[in-house]
């Protein structure tokens, strides 16, 4: 599904990742980890044409998309959602959906303007179909409050209807669990993985709540200053002596055994 192959960004002189290099096969959950300043948001900034890479190459389903700009990259089949919660906070938690699922009509300004029938039913199609999405994540009955009305873990919930509405084949989740307790953040997996077998995604994830990224992926990379460090199952990974070292810490060994 997804493949990078000696993936570096250079900012001046400061190597943010460099030659990261690793596959995500279709229909699976993979994992991104690493500390703070690892180089894991690049790696998604990469991938959704943020940043164009310094070097090396991105393929998505066999097609070299590095560089492209992000709009062409979400027309491909990725989507995703951020670190710091990017909604429309002043709009309602239904437009925020709608405005994706109208990512895919096609009519033209004239047609809008004169509000002709054709764009009356799409748009009650829209609403119909971005209400859809708020019923996944549980947000049908908050669908007329401001989207900045909502309390932070259900603006994460809605920053995931969202990016379902683009209809991805690959949806890449920037720390989901950011900020939530671990009643929330077991909750949160539980909705990925409902999601993940819903749509029959593809998921690269990065995380801090090492319960999430345990419990849903199937393979994980860990990354630390810009380099890849490790990669394998979440059984290795957790046993890996120099992710324990760089990242998970031995207390993290001990708490598990």
């Amino acid at each position: 599904m997804l493949e990078l192959q000696q993936v570096s960004k250079l900012f001046g002189g400061i190597s943010a990742c460099h030659d990261v290099s690793f596959i995500v096969q279709p229909r699976q959950i993979a994992g991104l980890i690493g500390p703070n300043g690892a180089g894991k948001t690049t790696i998604f900034n990469l991938i959704t044409g943020v940043y164009a890479p310094s070097g090396g190459t991105i393929r998505f389903q066999g097609r070299d998309i590095a560089g492209m700009r992000p709009d062409r990259i979400v027309d491909a089949g990725i989507a995703r959602t951020f670190q710091n919660i990017r909604l429309f906070p002043k709009l309602s938690v239904l437009t925020n959906v709608c405005i994706a699922v109208d990512n895919k009509v096609r009519y033209g300004l004239y047609a809008a303007l004169l509000r002709l029938p054709a764009v009356t039913v799409q748009e009650k199609k829209t609403r119909e179909r971005a209400m859809e999405y708020l019923a996944v994540v549980g947000l049908d009955g908050q669908a007329d409050l401001r989207a900045e009305n909502l309390p932070y873990g259900l603006q994460r919930k809605l920053e995931i209807a969202r990016a379902l509405a683009l209809e991805p084949r690959l949806l890449l989740l920037d720390e989901p669990a950011a900020g939530m307790n671990p009643e929330e953040s077991i909750e949160l997996a539980a909705l990925i993985r409902s999601i993940y077998e819903k749509f029959e995604l593809t998921i690269l994830l990065i995380e801090h709540h090492m319960d999430v990224v345990m419990e849903l992926c199937q393979n994980i990379v860990v990354l630390n200053f810009g380099k890849k460090l490790a990669e394998g199952t979440p059984e290795a990974i957790q046993t890996n002596p120099e992710v324990l070292r760089a990242y998970l810490g031995e207390g993290y060994k001990r708490a598990r055994n």
